[in-house]
């Protein structure tokens, strides 16, 4: 790296890489607000919350060659998702996001400019969102960057959402279509090769993929409300989610295949390729729309105010008794069973 008169920059150490990194990106009034005492820069940071209130605590991890490719993600877009990987876990359990611990395993090949630039993604994210930055680790890898992030929310205490709350008579709804982000995925990985198709990935396909928008405020509508009896974020598709709920809560959620959000553009990749479309839109992840259950009564309400609020809200199915399981019926009325998958990192076998 050199400066504009073409001097060279002496190398950075690892303390110098982190201020370089995240020096100056927030400001002191916003961490005190936020509730910040402390933050990078000592062996922990301190922060303060109100009384009445619950910690949430999420972590994600995010592998090169395992969660990302150079070909389908940016250094910027590395960043951002693995923030929004956290902000939606939060999200899902009808909170706040609020303060954030970075860690980073930097090898050889990803330089300090490139590390800046992913920096510059995880900002991106915590500002969108109202996240401090307060601190995290930082290493050296031998191949492979490792990105991990712990994520600190809070929610009023005893109201968090959890996925054993599903009831038979309850029905299933999606704050959002399915199965983008994996289009995504896959138009970006198919036009890597020599085997491309010859129509371009719709350019909504690529962003759901690269920058997703975990559902916040709709999480924070539901438990305000008082709607959300249960709920996931659809980070392993809808499948493993569905199941997620249904082995919690000791129930049976029966999906409906003609009422699942099917988005235009995911609908034509899959024609023009020759796909299936329910394969993204039940067996896709990193979605993080938010899937749940609610009482039938609060169906119309939840309906109308959502509509108000510019959030999707799609009614999908019903919960009933029986042995815990997730069941598909079909536009001629047959049941199937959904098979458990989704994304797994030690699928059996």
């Amino acid at each position: 790296m050199t400066t504009k008169r073409g001097n060279a920059v002496p190398p950075l150490d690892e303390f110098g890489r982190i201020r370089a990194w995240t020096e100056g990106r927030q400001s002191q009034e916003f961490f005190d607000r936020a509730g910040v005492t402390l933050g990078i820069g000592d062996d922990a940071a301190v922060v303060t919350d109100s009384p009445g209130q619950e910690w949430l605590l999420a972590m994600d991890t995010m592998v090169e060659e395992v969660h990302f490719r150079n070909e389908t993600m940016g250094a910027e877009d590395i960043g951002y998702k693995a923030l929004a990987a956290n902000v939606s876990d939060i999200a899902a359990m009808g909170g706040f996001p609020k303060f954030a611990l970075v860690s980073v395993c930097v090898p050889p090949s990803w330089d300090a400019a490139r590390m800046k630039r992913l920096y510059d993604g995880i900002y991106a994210c915590a500002e969108r969102y109202g996240v401090a930055v307060i601190g995290g680790d930082t290493t050296s890898a031998p191949t492979h960057l490792v990105v991990a992030v712990t994520l600190i929310g809070t929610v009023e205490a005893g109201r968090a959402i959890r996925r054993d709350g599903a009831k038979a008579g309850q029905f299933v709804f999606l704050t959002g279509p399915t199965g983008l982000s994996a289009g995504g995925l896959h138009g970006m990985l198919r036009n890597g090769h020599s085997e491309k198709s010859s129509l371009p990935t719709p350019s909504r396909l690529i962003q759901a993929h690269q920058r997703p928008i975990p559902s916040v405020k709709a999480g924070r509508l539901l438990l305000e409300q008082g709607w959300g009896a249960s709920l996931n974020d659809v980070s392993d598709g809808v499948a493993s989610e569905a199941w997620e709920i249904a082995e919690a809560s000791g129930v049976r959620l029966r999906l409906k295949e003609t009422q699942l959000p099917l988005s235009g553009e995911l609908a034509a990749y899959s024609r023009d390729n020759g796909l299936d479309p329910l394969d993204f839109v039940l067996y896709g992840g990193e979605d993080y729309v938010l899937l749940g259950t609610a009482d039938r009564e609060y169906e119309q309400a939840m309906k109308e105010r959502f509509r108000s609020e510019g959030i999707p809200l799609f009614i999908i199915g019903e919960v009933e008794e029986g042995l815990p399981g997730v069941f598909a019926e079909t536009a001629a009325g047959a049941t199937k069973p959904v098979s458990k998958r989704g994304y797994n990192h030690f699928p059996k076998g």
